[in-house]
This record gives structure tokens, sequence and C-alpha cells, in this order.
């Protein structure tokens, strides 16, 4: 279970078929809930209006028993004690209206020798005529109005009813009528809720069909479309597995030909792919110089004390002192490299360039300072070595001297080291930065160093936020200016 939701396909899919599930759900019951609401409401208006008739028959002033009342709806006429005088014909079982009763019990009035339950009226033949003249006047509204007063509907219940056998749900309406001969009297007439049960499970029984094959068909698209969107993924992990087995970062990753998010990783992947190629290349040439740079000191430094130790008045003491310092510079300079390299950080100390320049050219001979104070941020031994490195560059190639300056521009605190050499050829002014790379009239190990200086300087001027850049100086020579942001 856990490897089959381990892959970001099958996350994606899963999410999406939640989500859809979620909305079907929430739209689904909207739709239930107001698609029963308007039937029952809809149900609510057929009992109000079969209960209107009701009451309009009453107000005319028809009898009880022979009140129009449709057989398939159940209907109820109470009185004002709450007896029940007139119902809907093979009525057997009622709820929801306040009474259960379903038989008849209408009340005789004074004067009626019948018995019957008409109420028409009171003494015979005159009271029939004005039963009659009553029903040939209740199309009459003013006579309507006369006769009684029709009330709103004061309720609306939900409740069961029996007809003839049949039994089924209903919205039932209560609307109380005042008459003048028979009081006030309260119709319960109600609408079938067959229509809203019959909808709403003929709606949920496709939701239930419905939402399982939609989510399928949602949950089959989002896999095949994720499967085609991560199919270049799969692509770039194969070829960067193929890397690290081979060690071979002269290959590339595919790049798909398209403009989104796995084009663009893609690219970055082959951009750091390069830039590791780059940093392992540098690493080999930098251990492969080093070394070469080391065997010489050494070596010359072996054969004096072999010597020595087998012709003692023949041992070059000042040879040997030579040969160790320069080793020992070397090694300074590669452990500086190494430090570097690891992102050592310059530090936030406050530090004068202008006196460090002053330090560092003092006991040179033929070199001129001029340097205000210009305050950096940085490390003070590395900003050291930056200056001593540029004026040992300079003298070794000046023809008669070296002029140092320090000043402000703007927002910048800039130290300019000229000589009055040959200068350097523009094409090779980004070379000569490289690590080990010694121009052609520098190549000698005594005179040119070890190519590691000008390297040096330039990576602690990045450190330090700065730059260190090459170009021809006013009266020959070159000129190196290094700018480093004030503090």
């Amino acid at each position: 279970m856990r490897r089959l939701f381990g892959s970001v396909r099958s996350r994606a899919t899963l999410a999406a078929t939640l989500v859809v599930a979620v909305a079907l759900v929430a739209a689904g019951a909207a739709v239930l809930l107001s698609l029963r609401s308007n039937l029952i409401d809809q149900a609510g208006n057929d009992a109000e209006r079969t209960a209107q008739n009701v009451v309009a028959q009453l107000v005319a002033g028809k009898p009880y028993d022979q009140l129009d009342i449709d057989d398939d709806s159940p209907v109820q006429v109470v009185d004002a004690n709450g007896r029940l005088v007139a119902a809907t014909e093979d009525l057997e079982r009622i709820s929801g209206t306040g009474t259960d009763a379903v038989q008849p019990q209408p009340q005789p009035r004074k004067g009626d020798t019948g018995g019957s339950g008409n109420t028409a009226g009171s003494g015979g033949q005159d009271a029939d005529d004005d039963a009659d003249d009553g029903k040939a006047d209740a199309s009459d509204d003013d006579t309507a109005q006369d006769a009684g007063e029709i009330g709103e509907v004061s309720a609306l219940t939900d409740g069961s009813a029996t007809i003839d056998g049949d039994t089924a749900d209903y919205r039932f309406a209560a609307v109380p009528v005042e008459t003048d001969d028979r009081g006030t009297l309260t119709v319960h007439a109600g609408g079938s809720l067959e229509a809203e049960q019959s909808a709403v499970n003929s709606a949920l029984t496709v939701m239930l069909i419905g939402f399982p094959l939609l989510l399928g068909v949602v949950a089959a698209v989002t896999w095949l479309v994720t499967r085609r969107a991560l199919r270049p993924v799969e692509g770039i992990r194969r070829e960067m597995a193929a890397i690290t087995a081979s060690e071979d970062l002269a290959r590339r990753v595919p790049e798909p030909d398209t403009h989104d998010e796995v084009a663009r990783l893609a690219r970055t992947t082959n951009e750091t792919l390069a830039a590791l190629e780059t940093s392992v290349e540098r690493q080999r040439r930098f251990v492969a110089d080093a070394s070469h740079e080391l065997r010489s000191p050494i070596a010359s430094l072996r054969t004096q004390l072999e010597v020595g130790v087998a012709h003692p008045e023949l041992l070059d003491v000042p040879g040997a002192v030579e040969d160790t310092v320069r080793l020992q510079r070397l090694a300074a300079d590669l452990l500086l490299l190494a430090r570097l390299d690891a992102g050592e950080g310059p530090g936030d100390k406050r530090v004068d360039l202008g006196e460090v320049a002053r330090r560092e050219a003092r006991g040179r001979e033929n070199v001129a300072v001029e340097a205000d104070v210009a305050e950096v941020a940085g490390s003070r031994g590395q900003l050291e070595r930056v200056l001593g490195n540029l004026l040992d560059n300079a003298q070794r190639h000046a023809r008669d001297a070296v002029t140092v300056s320090v000043g402000r521009d703007g927002d910048w605190a800039v130290a300019a080291v000229a000589d009055d050499g040959d200068g350097v050829a523009e094409a090779d002014r980004e070379r000569i930065f490289e690590r080990f790379v010694r121009l052609d009239e520098a190549r000698t190990r005594d005179d040119g160093g070890a190519g590691l200086g000008l390297a040096i300087a330039r990576d602690v001027a990045a450190r330090h936020g700065g730059t260190l850049t090459v170009r021809d100086a006013p009266a020959g020579g070159a000129l190196f200016e290094l700018r480093l942001p004030l503090a």
C-alpha cells in the first residue's frame, strides 16, 4: 500500500478523485435538498388549494354531507370544539392534523327534525329554501363575504393518511373559516408527497449509480494525464541514475520540447551537471597542478639534504631555506584556497583598507602609496593577502616603480595597484585569474611563483562582495583595481 501511494501519479489521482467526490456529494446533496424543498412546497400548495375549495363551499353554506371533496385527498373539517364534522369518504386513518378522527360527528342544530346533520338552516321548507339560495349565491363574492370570513393558512404539517386501503404521506394545510351559523371551522387538507418521494428516490438512485462511474472516469483520466505529464521526469530520473552509476558528468538529461515546469527542471538539471562537471574538472586540475608545484621544491629540498648528509661541506643552507619558504607559502596558498572553496565567510570586522595598503607597502622598494581612510567589513588577514599578492605581482612585472592608491567612489572603497611594466594583453585579462596560470614571460618558478596569487585575490574579493579587475595603467603597464563595499 505504501509503495502504491508513494508515487506522485498515485497521490495526484487519489487527490483529484477525492476532490471530485467531495464536490459531487456536496452538489448532489444540494440538488436533493432543493428538489425535495420544491416538491414539498408544491404539495403544500396543492393542500392549500384543496382546503380553500372546501372552505369556499362552507362559506357558501353548503351542508357537510354535500361537500364536494376529492376522494383521493384526505380532508377533515373540524368545529370549534375539535369535533370532526366532515371528512373524505373512505378515510380510514390520518395523522399530522391534530385529530385522528375519521368518522364525522356533526352536531344537529336547533329545530332540525331530520337529524341528518344538515346545517343549512331551521324550520323545514324555509330552511331548504335558504340553503338553495345559499348555493345559488355561492359564486357571488359579496354574498360569500357576508356568509363568513375565510382565514389564512394557519399551519403546514407533515403526516400520513390511509384512504380505501392505500397509505401515503401528505403535506397538510390547515385553513380556518368563520361562519355565521356554524361558528369557527378548520379545514385540514392534504397534498400528496408521493411525487416528492419518487423524484428524490429516482435522483438518489441516479447519483448512486452515476457518481461512482464518474469518479472512475476522473481517476482514469487523471492517471493517464499524470502519467503522460510525468513521463519526461522518469526519463530524467533514469538518465541521472545512469550518470551516477557511470560517473560521467559529460552526459546530460533529455530536455522536453515544452515550456512547463518539467522542461525547466531538465534545463536546471543540465545546468547543475555542467557546473558540477566544471567544478570537478577544476578540482582535478587543481590537484594535478598542486602536486606538480609541490614536487619541485620538495625534490630540490630532498636533493640538498641528501647532498648535505653525504658531503656536509657542500650543503646549500640558503637554498634549502629558500625552498622551504617556497614550500611553506605554497602550502599556505593551497590551504587558503581550500577554505575559500569550502565557503569560509569573510567575517564582519571593520578594516581600514588604506591602513592595510600602507602596511603591505612598508619595506618594499620603489612603491609609492597614497591612501585615504576607507573602511570595509571583512577579514583583515584575507584583505592583507589580497593587497600583498597584488604588490608582489606588480613588483614582479614593473620596470622601475609601483603605485598604490586607496580612496572612495560613492559607496565603494577602491584600491588600485599600478606598475610601469608591459601590462596584460586584453586576451589574457581573465585567464590570469585562473589557478596555476602564469603568462609566458613569468613561467619560471623562481620569479613567477605558482600562479595562485591573483586567483586567491579574486576569490577573496568575491567573498567580500567586491570585484577585482585589470586594465591598462594611464602611464603604461597594468592597473589592478579592487572594489569593495564600504562598511
